[in-house]
């Protein structure tokens, strides 16, 4: 379960960015060639946050697709799907682009200034 590896780095993110303010909320955007699958990145996500200014937060995720270009008959498609074949022809000789990222894009934060009693991942 690679996703616990993704949320760790993440949740050491959010601790620095935070700066010991208890965030409610994390918006991240992932790539579909991490091909995390949803649920476990959710319960990935809460182990790391755990005892951290995360603990709780509300995870929204968007998976942005991968772009494929087909060596066969030079189609250009994107898809979420890292083992897709060509729209076009059908074909598995293709290049991808892109879909691997892992951006933090947002936080919301609690309304104290402070978390007293949590203290960022580290």
């Amino acid at each position: 379960m690679h996703e616990i590896g993704l949320c760790e780095g993440l949740v050491d993110l959010i601790g620095k960015q935070a700066e010991g303010r208890r965030v409610t909320g994390v918006k991240v955007r992932i790539g579909a060639r991490h091909a995390v699958v949803d649920e476990a990145f959710d319960q990935a996500f809460a182990l790391a946050a755990a005892d951290t200014v995360a603990e709780g937060a509300r995870l929204d995720v968007v998976i942005t697709p991968v772009t494929l270009l087909c060596r066969g008959c030079g189609r250009v498609s994107d898809s979420l799907d890292v083992l897709a074949e060509c729209p076009g022809c059908g074909g598995d000789n293709l290049e991808y682009q892109g879909g691997d990222e892992l951006v933090l894009e947002s936080l919301t934060f609690a309304e104290e200034d402070r978390c007293a009693s949590a203290s960022p991942a580290g």
